[in-house]
């Protein structure tokens, strides 16, 4: 092929997109390394390389590759894609919504102690989510003999099947499966069809190409310029917040949240004190500046990054004590700092009967324990 006189090539919108990508990932990499957001230590920047090429494998996902027409379920958190608050319990599955268009849903339900499908609403335009359009959950569905649920999603009111309706600015809907013990249980097993397909939608052209690139780079940069996350006032967890009516980002619609914060020698441990609520499913999470969780993986040996309320041994009075530090204080309830001077605490409850007490947090020295 001879060469363009122009030197825009035969696709230059698309051309000109991915490098502008291209300069967004080598920006962050300097963000990263230099600057007042440097990451501070060698940990904490070898976790951020990973992190910011898992922020950009979402948004290629989420952004590039996704279809509305011929959609799939695909997974955006996990131990090998850990960014925006990850936890070892949970599988969180990925599918893009044309508002208008009709979708039917179907999964087989497996060991899940709480499960869900969040639509978010806009903008189309690879910014994080401003709302969110409809919500179902477990509670919400009846699970057939085999283990299956199903119901519709669509612009228009479906009286014979569980629906979900959608909003002009639907954009994406977010799956949400929680385990007591994932290590062994069985995740759900979700699909997603279009019933009103594009049959011309396989046609891809360099301007809907360039403009999908260019929402992975407005997701990317939006998603980096989050982090690092610092907290003012370590080794203290903050006030709960109720369920909340309106969330930023991909949220759930349905849970109860607390943030914490952790710096502390490796001969200390902060103990953390509360009760939960009645509710579906809750959990105790660390993570580093970047909101994801420590590697999870090497729980059995250097100690479990997370804790449930399935795992949890209570007191007698239903209150719990949860001991963060970096090597078994051999009292139970021990969440590893894995080789970590700071990070933050984070819990979440699922479908709570009441907003849940603050949490109180006493410093100690590991031998006092």
């Amino acid at each position: 092929m001879a060469d363009d006189p122009s030197g825009r090539g035969p696709a230059p919108a698309t051309a000109a997109a991915v490098r502008s990508l291209i300069d967004a990932l080598s920006a962050l990499e300097v963000r990263l390394r230099k600057g007042e957001r440097a990451l501070p230590d060698e940990t904490s920047l070898l976790e951020g390389y990973r992190w910011m090429f898992t922020v950009l494998q979402v948004g290629l996902q989420a952004q590039v590759w996704a279809d509305p027409s011929r959609p799939r379920f695909v997974d955006i958190v996990g131990p090998y894609q850990k960014w925006g608050g990850d936890n070892a319990d949970a599988f969180y599955q990925y599918a893009p919504i044309d508002p208008t268009r009709t979708y039917r849903v179907w999964g087989r339900t497996g060991d899940a102690a709480y499960f869900s499908l969040t639509v978010y609403g806009g903008p189309n335009d690879g910014r994080y989510s401003e709302r969110i359009v409809g919500s179902i959950n477990d509670r919400d569905l009846a699970v057939g003999e085999d283990g299956t649920v199903e119901f519709i999603i669509s612009p228009e009111e479906h009286v014979a099947t569980p629906w979900v309706k959608l909003e002009p600015d639907a954009v994406c809907a977010i799956t949400r499966d929680y385990l007591n013990d994932p290590r062994t249980g069985r995740r759900m097993d979700w699909h997603i069809e279009c019933l009103d397909p594009d049959p011309d939608g396989w046609q891809l052209t360099d301007v809907e190409l360039a403009r999908r690139f260019t929402a992975a780079t407005t997701w990317f940069e939006e998603q980096a310029a989050m982090a690092p996350v610092t907290l003012a006032d370590p080794n203290t967890v903050a006030e709960p917040y109720p369920v909340p009516a309106q969330t930023f980002g991909w949220a759930a619609g349905d849970a109860a949240y607390a943030m914490g914060s952790f710096a502390l020698a490796d001969d200390e441990a902060l103990v953390i004190r509360g009760r939960s609520p009645e509710c579906a499913f809750w959990n105790c999470c660390l993570w580093n500046e970047l909101l994801h969780t420590f590697n999870y993986d090497y729980s059995p040996t250097s100690g479990p990054v997370t804790i449930n309320g399935a795992q949890i041994a209570y007191e007698e009075d239903g209150s719990w004590t949860i001991v963060v530090a970096a090597r078994d204080p051999g009292m139970g309830n021990w969440v590893s700092s894995q080789g970590h001077d700071h990070g933050l605490i984070w819990f979440r409850w699922f479908l709570p009967d009441a907003t849940p007490d603050r949490p109180t947090t006493e410093v100690v020295k590991l031998a006092d324990l």
